[in-house]
């Protein structure tokens, strides 16, 4: 059969295809313990997680993930290892299956216990989130018991999933371990759709935190937007009574400002932006999860409205402050910038009439002068004239030389005066 013929193919064709299939969630079966650890890293702190992986598997005698791989999942043995690499941080998920009889009689134990405790503590980066969650069947499991060994009555939060097929516990709380706890008690539902609410429990977790980067930065531009508003407020009001001479100080002050605004700007706005991305993004990770009520709890939305919304509206309200800010002091700049540039004119308009009036008494003196001149060239002309006439009396010229030179200067001014003038044409044509 022959092979079908194909146009030209994009580069990143295979790529974007692959991008609705990337980090898929697995088919997973209670009872289950997992460990989900989130590292803050920057783009070398990713490529160490990569390394640090790759030693893992090495060690484990597995093949090494592709140099351009941005997620993994692997079966080790003792535990399950799911890696995914993002934009800002690195996520690992370890799960390993555990016994559901007697869990609520004791301190359960986690995930990453089986994972070797030298190469969990070396993990490349901060981290920035941890939650120990535990998947359970619910017919063989308490809520009394839950709450009194694994989480914090005074902070529970607790709600039905899946539409009524799974219940979910958590108390938002960091426990003597270090992590986070949260516990899901299912009833019937598949393995892989069991393994889509695992995975959107776990993302509800990281992109609450991830959302919450934000919050220091929008602290700290409180201050500084508080200090540069002020500032423009005394600029504004000193514009409005300063004098030229005070002008290009305030100038000078303004432009400091605006490069203080900018410069905060800079290094907050892609903070802010990625913290409203967090928050939307969990926002529509509750949305799937198909929660409702258990009677007497506080729902994951609720506890999240309640807490996130102060934190959310920092952020959004810092983001704006910003934006306003850049603009009126690019107002006012732009402003005291037309200020100057409108009295500057009149300065150039006020030193260019002094110049024509200049010019006028250069141009008549040069015309007093251009008389005198024709007057001096014609005496010298009529000089020799004379000279002329005298030797010429003696050939016989019958006028006498005062007489030849009386008729000769009107003529000979005339003919100066005329020069000088085709002089001045030719000049003043030339320079056109």
């Amino acid at each position: 059969m022959p092979t079908p013929a194909h146009p030209t193919q994009h580069p990143q064709r295979a790529l974007l295809h692959n991008e609705i299939h990337a980090r898929p969630p697995e088919a997973i079966a209670a009872p289950l313990a997992i460990a989900h650890i989130v590292m803050l890293a920057d783009a070398a702190g990713r490529e160490a997680s990569r390394a640090h992986l790759a030693a893992l598997l090495r060690d484990h005698h597995l093949a090494l993930p592709h140099a351009e791989t941005t997620h993994l999942r692997m079966d080790l043995g003792p535990y399950r290892i799911r890696w995914e690499l993002h934009t800002e941080f690195v996520s690992w998920t370890f799960m390993v299956p555990v016994a559901a009889e007697g869990f609520g009689e004791r301190e359960p134990d986690g995930a990453a216990d089986a994972v070797p405790r030298d190469w969990l503590a070396a993990l490349p980066g901060q981290c920035l989130c941890s939650l120990n969650l535990w998947v359970l069947p619910t017919h063989t499991f308490g809520s009394t018991s839950l709450v009194k060994h694994v989480l914090h009555e005074d902070t529970l939060v607790a709600s039905t999933v899946a539409d009524g097929h799974g219940e979910v516990y958590t108390d938002f709380a960091i426990h003597a371990d270090g992590s986070s706890r949260m516990v899901l008690l299912t009833g019937g539902m598949t393995p892989r759709r069991l393994g889509r609410l695992v995975q959107r429990l776990l993302e509800i977790e990281t992109y609450r935190m991830a959302a919450l980067l934000g919050l220091p930065a929008a602290r700290e531009a409180a201050s500084v937007l508080a200090f540069a508003e002020r500032e423009l407020a005394e600029l504004a009001n000193a514009i409005r009574t300063a004098n030229r001479d005070a002008e290009p100080a305030l100038l000078d002050r303004l432009t400091r400002l605006a490069g203080q605004v900018e410069s905060q700007y800079a290094a907050t706005h892609s903070r802010f932006s990625a913290s409203s991305a967090y928050f939307e993004l969990l926002d529509r990770r509750i949305e799937d999860i198909a929660e409702s009520r258990l009677a007497g709890m506080q729902t994951i939305r609720e506890f999240m409205d309640r807490r996130l919304t102060p934190a959310r509206s920092t952020c959004a309200s810092s983001a704006r402050r910003q934006d306003a800010l850049s603009q009126r002091v690019s107002r006012m700049s732009n402003l005291l910038r037309t200020r100057v540039e409108i009295e500057q004119q009149q300065s150039s308009q006020a030193l260019l009439a002094a110049m024509n009036h200049r010019q006028d008494l250069q141009l008549k003196m040069q015309s007093t002068v251009e008389g005198l001149s024709v007057a001096a060239i014609t005496y010298y002309i009529v000089g020799l004239v004379s000279y002329l006439a005298k030797g010429a009396q003696k050939m016989g010229w019958p006028l006498s030389p005062e007489t030849t030179a009386a008729v000769a200067i009107p003529a000979v001014a005339l003919g100066v005066w005329w020069s000088l003038r085709r002089l001045h044409h030719k000049v003043f044509r030339r320079h056109d």
